[in-house]
């Protein structure tokens, strides 16, 4: 009986594995990069959802993923003090679509695009002496690499109204007035294309592995009714450098064979339960003494009526936090009022503080969600342009992601190759059987996501085998400028004029823009194509400008950009508020 003997070889380099070495650090180990040669993908509908059509490339208009992107993490650096990430932004599920109401009869007007983020996370922790509020835009990274928000929307209560500028410490919650926008993950996009979330990640999770199934019927997840076994994973970092786990963690924090339960949040809404005034009953006349404290104010802080317009519940403030109400952390309840606690994880078995996503028993977010509304260390991480520093190289993905040639099976008379492999590549198999000739198997095997096959009878005797990736396809980088994404401004009509022509221009804005447009009969400062600046400047209504152009005969062809300026809120009149259609006019 004649044996087969198979050996395999890569023609191009190994496993994905740190490329140098560092002590281990979570920081550094826990992002999520197994999805790193694939496409980031989108359901653009409910029926593309529902026949699981989703896509690679995408535009509604105004958002325009012209070429694929890669999934999320695509590089991992560390020094001594940081640790850097860039990002498409985009998640390693398929995200959407996206909606503006629960009956799904209006499109959201955001898509995401590839963000082309780089972002770098302290190694080492500092308390401060004072705390800092979060503010608006990324507070840190998901392990997957989409960007963390706050618990808020940017709107807030002026005094007589909600805006998104100004001045107020009425804040409205993101979940409770965004949700309804929200994809089956729990995400959504601003104007300006960035996926982020907002409450709990659960699509993350459920790739994690963290209590959470999914429905495949529906394509969405929901919590697992099993019983909990396991701590929850971390699910990301904050500016601070603290992780946030998801919302299992050990019974008794500072013991880890305790079991592990539901961490329980240390807020209660304004109810008139567990001591807690009613907001109903009393109006919002003062903030609850977290947010005394957290923005250095008095608590007399007038908000608008409890009722149909402004529900219980729509405000961050119309939380109190127990612990000023006479209850015990660690006894009735466990997080802090930052949302988190000291305690023992797997990652950090002497001890750290972490923050958890908070939760309910049937797995609805609750607030405050993430975070809290100040950091609880000192928030040094940012954006950043370039590495200043010598950096470990801890990981390289995407296109850039190393072949492993994985163990072949053999059945049925057939051996079967495995790799890994980047999406959209192009692939050859060879093989010999005494190393100095090499014969081509296949010349051009198409990565499937990311894995690459290749199947044949075996034949006699001994063989071996190597994959090298011979071309592949264009795709958007994670590095260079963003492209796609809106900036404020949904449309314009017309689209096009010719040099010479007058014209009535239309513009309309973005109601989910941060900041939010001004009221109606908010002045304009300017209009603008290109450099051509428009005249009898009207404010239609909230979200729509419209004004008078004369294209001059010497007036710069091609796409312009559309830019619409407002004064900046009464609080700062030396500010303005801009926004941008790029490409929005093209003059012919």
């Amino acid at each position: 009986m004649k044996r087969t003997s198979l050996h395999l070889l890569s023609a191009c380099t190994g496993l994905l594995l740190p490329f140098g070495t560092s002590a281990a650090d979570p920081r550094v180990d826990s992002w999520f990069t197994a999805h790193s040669g694939q496409y980031a993908r989108i359901y653009t509908t409910d029926a593309n959802k529902s026949s699981g059509n989703a896509v690679s490339t995408w535009s509604n208009g105004t958002f325009t993923q012209a070429l694929p992107a890669y999934c999320g993490v695509q590089e991992v650096y560390s020094s001594a003090s940081w640790v850097y990430v860039r990002s498409t932004g985009l998640g390693s599920h398929v995200m959407g679509p996206w909606y503006l109401n629960a009956a799904h009869s209006q499109n959201f007007p955001n898509w995401p695009v590839n963000t082309k983020t780089f972002y770098r996370i302290p190694r080492t922790p500092v308390l401060p002496a004072s705390k800092t509020l979060t503010g608006l835009g990324a507070i840190g990274y998901f392990v997957d690499g989409v960007a963390m928000f706050d618990g808020r929307d940017g709107f807030v209560w002026t005094g007589s109204a909600e805006a998104g500028m100004g001045t107020g410490y009425w804040r409205r919650e993101a979940y409770v007035n965004e949700g309804v926008t929200f994809d089956p993950g729990y995400a959504h996009q601003p104007q300006d294309g960035t996926h982020h979330y907002h409450a709990q990640p659960i699509a993350l999770r459920y790739l994690l592995g963290d209590h959470v199934d999914y429905i495949a019927a529906t394509k969405t997840y929901a919590e697992s009714t099993n019983a909990v076994t396991a701590h929850s994973p971390i699910l990301g970092w904050v500016r601070d450098g603290f992780p946030v786990y998801g919302p299992y963690g050990y019974a008794s924090a500072s013991n880890a064979a305790s079991g592990v339960r539901r961490m329980v949040s240390g807020y209660q809404l304004r109810n008139g339960s567990r001591g807690t005034d009613n907001l109903t009953a009393t109006g919002r006349s003062t903030i609850p003494a977290w947010a005394v404290r957290f923005y250095g104010v008095a608590a007399s802080q007038s908000g608008p009526a409890v009722g149909t317009t402004y529900p219980l519940g729509r405000y961050m403030e119309d939380n109190a936090y127990l612990g000023d109400l006479g209850y015990t952390k660690g006894v009735d309840f466990d997080l802090d009022e930052h949302n988190g606690r000291w305690c023992l994880t797997p990652e950090f078995p002497g001890g750290t503080y972490a923050y958890f996503t908070a939760i309910s028993s049937n797995g609805t977010p609750v607030f405050p969600y993430n975070i809290g509304a100040a950091f609880y260390g000192t928030a040094s991480g940012a954006a950043v342009t370039t590495l200043a520093e010598a950096v470990t190289t801890n990981f390289v993905g995407g296109a850039s992601r190393t072949l492993q040639l994985g163990t072949p099976t053999v059945a049925s008379g057939n051996v079967t190759l495995t790799w890994s492999a980047v999406e959209g590549g192009a692939y050859r198999v060879e093989s010999t059987t005494h190393f100095t000739a090499w014969a081509t198997n296949a010349p051009n095997v198409a990565a499937v996501h990311d894995t690459g096959t290749f199947t044949e009878a075996t034949g006699n005797g001994h063989r071996s085998y190597r994959v090298a990736r011979t071309a592949l396809a264009t795709y958007d980088p994670v590095t260079g400028t963003t492209t796609g994404g809106g900036t404020g401004v949904l449309n314009v009509s017309p689209t096009s004029g010719a040099r010479g022509s007058s014209f009535t221009l239309t513009v309309n804005l973005d109601p989910a823009a941060q900041p939010a447009p001004p009221p109606v009969n908010a002045p304009v400062n300017s209009v603008t194509i290109g450099s051509v600046a428009g005249a009898n400047r009207v404010h239609v209504s909230q979200t729509q400008v419209t004004a008078t152009f004369t294209i001059p005969a010497g007036a710069t062809l091609g796409g312009q950009t559309v830019t619409v300026v407002f004064p900046g809120p009464p609080n700062d009149p030396t500010a303005t508020v801009t926004y941008t259609l790029p490409n929005g006019f093209t003059i012919n």
